[in-house]
Order: C-alpha cells, then sequence, then structure tokens
C-alpha cells in the first residue's frame, strides 16, 4: 500500500514540475509611463506635446 502511494505521490510531483517547466511565464512591461509637461512649458509651445 504505501509503495502505490509513494508512486501516485511521485506522479503527482513529476506532473506539477512537468507543466510548470512547460509553461511560458508572462513577463511584464517595465518601462515607466510617459511623463506630462509641466505647465510653463505648456505655455511656451502652446500645445500639449513638448517643443523640439
Amino acid at each position: 500500500m504505501k509503495k502505490i502511494i509513494n508512486g501516485v505521490f511521485a506522479a503527482a510531483m513529476l506532473i506539477s514540475v512537468a507543466a510548470c517547466a512547460s509553461s511560458q511565464a508572462q513577463q511584464t512591461d517595465l518601462t515607466p509611463p510617459a511623463r506630462g509637461i509641466d505647465a510653463k512649458t505648456q505655455l511656451e509651445c502652446g500645445t500639449k506635446r513638448a517643443c523640439r
């Protein structure tokens, strides 16, 4: 009986490790959000975009 339980446990561990190893992990986007321009720059440029 103990051999059966150990075999089932080993099979469950093998399946769980195989499932974790084969799945592709999603990569999160780590780029910071675009910064807004301040009020002085908006007044100088006259638009919402920064002057070039």
